[in-house]
């Protein structure tokens, strides 16, 4: 390697990213090395800025052929450690392709999607929230590696946090709420599927692509049941579900059309999105919050509706 590669890390970026603690900063100081490392081992050549989003810094590059591709560094952390497993698995079904990984760094090289144009640039919310769905049925129809994380572990870590996280909340409605979407986990913890989950599929996690219309980017490949997939999905563009007059009503058109091509059966899809709700309320609090966000309070009461 020559060792005076390296790489520019956006000044923006080293900001937000710098604010996750000690180690985060490390990561950050030694990101300029880390980077030219592998633009070196690859055989890689810089192709245009480097982008970023809250955890990871993307280079476009050429490979040593011209042909295009990002080089992705993020932070090894728990959410993302079987990201390559997961990409593995789905072989670029949908989702974008894993060309080369290293295990000790989590270093991704992908395939070049354009990130000019996310599936949030869909203008019709019906036409995008069809795509979406659609992919979330191609990733999900895949058996989890046996090496992911799984749902039931998660799940039954959630269920033991509720009583602190309810005594943390000021309001007893929102109490209420966390105690229902936690007796809702309860009854389907002990069948937490076995699927391959992206975990945060929504407009922007979803590119233009050449081989494909549209390829799904960023997984947290968690194995678990399909229902556990559709919370981000239901709120997206936030801003048009309110805009509708009736957000309860436009969170339900995107559940049965969501849960119609997955063909799920939907009092189970009900308990895992409210899970979902637990899982951020839980983090809410976890982060010093006192109070749940309106978002998830209103998508939460929408679904109970359903189940009812």
């Amino acid at each position: 390697m020559n060792p005076s590669t390296s790489i520019d890390v956006p000044d923006l970026f080293a900001a937000s990213y710098g604010v996750n603690g000690a180690e985060a900063r490390a990561w950050l100081a030694d990101l300029p090395r880390l980077g030219g490392e592998f633009l070196d081992r690859w055989r890689l050549r810089p192709d245009g800025p480097a982008a970023y989003g809250m955890a990871s810094l993307v280079l476009p590059v050429l490979q040593s052929d011209r042909t295009p591709a990002v080089l992705k560094l993020q932070q090894l952390r728990e959410e993302t450690a079987g990201t390559a497993s997961g990409l593995r698995a789905w072989r670029g079904e949908g989702i974008v392709r894993l060309l080369d990984y290293d295990e000790q760094s989590g270093t991704q090289l992908l395939e070049r999607l354009d990130a000019a144009r996310p599936l949030s640039s869909v203008a019709d919310d019906d036409a995008a929230m069809q795509i979406l769905a659609e992919l979330m049925a191609r990733l999900t129809s895949v058996p989890a590696p046996r090496e992911l994380r799984r749902l039931s572990d998660i799940a039954a870590a959630m269920l033991e946090q509720v009583p602190q996280a309810v005594s943390a909340l000021r309001d007893p409605g929102e109490q209420r709420l966390v105690r229902t979407c936690a007796s809702a986990v309860a009854e389907l913890v002990g069948e937490p599927g076995d699927r391959l989950l992206h975990w945060d599929l929504h407009y922007d996690n979803v590119l233009a692509g050449e081989r494909e219309p549209w390829l799904a980017i960023d997984p947290e490949p968690l194995a678990g049941d399909p229902g556990f997939e559709l919370l981000p999905a239901l709120d997206n563009r936030w801003e048009e579900v309110e805009a509708t007059g009736d957000a309860a009503r436009a969170v339900l058109r995107r559940f049965d059309l969501l849960t119609e091509v997955l063909d799920l059966d939907r009092r189970r899809a009900v308990g895992w999105s409210l899970g979902r709700v637990l899982q951020n309320a839980l983090w809410d609090v976890e982060g010093g919050k006192a109070t749940l966000e309106p978002t998830q309070v209103t998508i939460a009461m929408a679904l109970l509706r359903r189940r009812d």
